[in-house]
């Protein structure tokens, strides 16, 4: 099947999507999508960005086909954080009957989200950019108090993506959609160790629907970088392939694993660099990174080093201390213990875990070798996109980096790589390992 095949089927299935039209200039089509899907009024909501390359074109379409609308619009610069707190100013200024059309790309889409459910209400989306995955996911990766999540979401009703548009797109843009997808590697992996050890099965559903066509949406990164329409739709299909994965599977345990973890932990600490605020993709390219490192680590062992130390697991006391003294006080360390209660276990389920491990590992290895990208194989592939590769492309030192890694495991009840190797008394090694290229250098926490 072909991606738009693929595509098709999904939105068949889905619960909350009724059409994605993905096409070259199809913007023109948005009062046709709008009149079969929606009635009364419409808002048009953007950032000053996204609104300058299709906003006049969609409300062209929509006034001429007597569809009364206005606009809102915001500013651009500094860049629109996604916040629940800026969705809920969206969602106060909808007016009775209207239906909200997001315009633009991550940032628009996720706050006219999540306004959008909170009010109750159906939205229609329309992408400018092929700068992430969250088009047709049900959920919407904001910070509320500063603590990022991923809020339970209908996803847009109606998709619209004018290829023109999106392949026009800033090449950063498109880099950070490249690097978003490029995390689906290693969180492959996560889903594969998770499921070795009994802990959360693979959904043969949504599994296929991103692993199946990764390798060929990841393939052309030097067309991507120089805007190929063609390219760039395999990468956008591929994108919105991964959003109604997440949607079918009811989590985002098809697309996230430790590389969002540790791009999260910077996202929530508003991570800018050269004066920019650091996006989502970017930081994921860098976590995927890392993350690999750790695998192409990890994998070098034909046996499991386990340390007997640890055989009956580590106290939820202890990971209490830890997390306070990785976070300090307040609601993120709060919220981070929340998820850890969630995943942990000691004594007798540990031992057996591990004994399970060990017992698995030859045929998990083979399975992990056969579906990870090695580091070195990613970081070419980055860099032809454009996309960031090391921690300091984006601002992050070694010390940061480190830390990073060892706090990231405690931020979602998600099991990854992170968790196996800290419960095999491994993190702190593989953490170094994940710094740079070179011999890894001890860093002080």
């Amino acid at each position: 099947m072909t991606g738009t095949d693929l595509i098709g089927a999904a939105v068949a299935r889905s619960a909350s999507v009724a059409e994605v039209r993905i096409g070259r200039g199809v913007l023109a089509e948005a009062a046709r999508l709008y009149a079969r899907h929606f009635t009364g009024p419409a808002v048009l909501i953007a950032d000053e960005r996204g609104w300058s390359v299709a906003g006049p074109q969609v409300e062209a379409a929509l006034i001429a086909a007597n569809i009364a609308c206005r606009r809102h619009v915001i500013p651009a610069t500094p860049r629109p954080k996604p916040t629940v707190e800026l969705a809920d100013t969206l969602r106060a200024l909808l007016r009775p009957g209207e239906t909200p059309v997001a315009i633009g790309s991550g940032v628009m889409n996720d706050v006219v989200k999540h306004a959008a459910f909170s009010a109750g209400i159906p939205y229609l989306c329309v992408a400018t950019a092929a700068s992430m995955d969250g088009y047709t996911s049900a959920g919407a990766p904001l910070s509320e108090k500063g603590f990022k999540k991923t809020i339970p979401c209908r996803p847009a009703k109606v998709l619209l993506a004018d290829l023109d548009v999106i392949a026009a797109a800033p090449p950063e843009m498109t880099g950070w959609g490249y690097g978003d997808l490029a995390g689906k590697v290693p969180a492959g992996g996560d889903w594969i160790i998770a499921d070795a050890l009994g802990i959360e099965l693979i959904d043969d559903i949504a599994w296929p629907m991103v692993q199946g066509g990764l390798e060929g949406w990841l393939s052309q990164p030097d067309l991507i970088a120089a805007g190929d329409r063609d390219a760039v739709e395999g990468l956008f299909l591929g994108l919105t392939l991964v959003g109604l994965a997440m949607e079918a599977h009811g989590s985002s345990r098809p697309a996230s694993g430790a590389d969002h973890q540790i791009a999260h932990l910077w996202e929530m600490d508003d991570l800018h660099h050269n004066g920019e605020r650091v996006s989502h993709g970017a930081c994921v390219a860098v976590g995927t990174m890392a993350t690999l490192r750790m695998y192409d680590w990890l994998l070098s062992h034909d046996r499991l080093p386990l340390d007997p130390a640890r055989r009956s697991g580590v106290s939820l006391a202890e990971k209490e201390a830890e997390i306070h003294r990785l976070f300090g006080a307040g609601e993120i360390a709060d919220r981070a213990m929340a998820e850890t209660r969630l995943k942990h276990i000691e004594g007798a389920a540990m031992a057996t875990r591990l004994g399970r491990l060990h017992d698995v590992w030859p045929v998990l290895a083979q399975r992990l070798r056969a579906r990870l990208w090695t580091a070195d194989h990613m970081a070419a592939h980055l860099t032809r996109a454009g996309t960031p590769v090391e921690a300091a492309d984006i601002g992050v030192d070694d010390r940061t980096l480190y830390r990073t890694i060892l706090k990231a495991r405690f931020l979602r009840s998600r099991y990854t790589v992170l968790d196996l190797l800290d419960e095999c008394g491994l993190l702190d090694q593989a953490a170094l390992v994940a710094l740079a290229k070179g011999p890894a250098k001890k860093v002080g926490t």
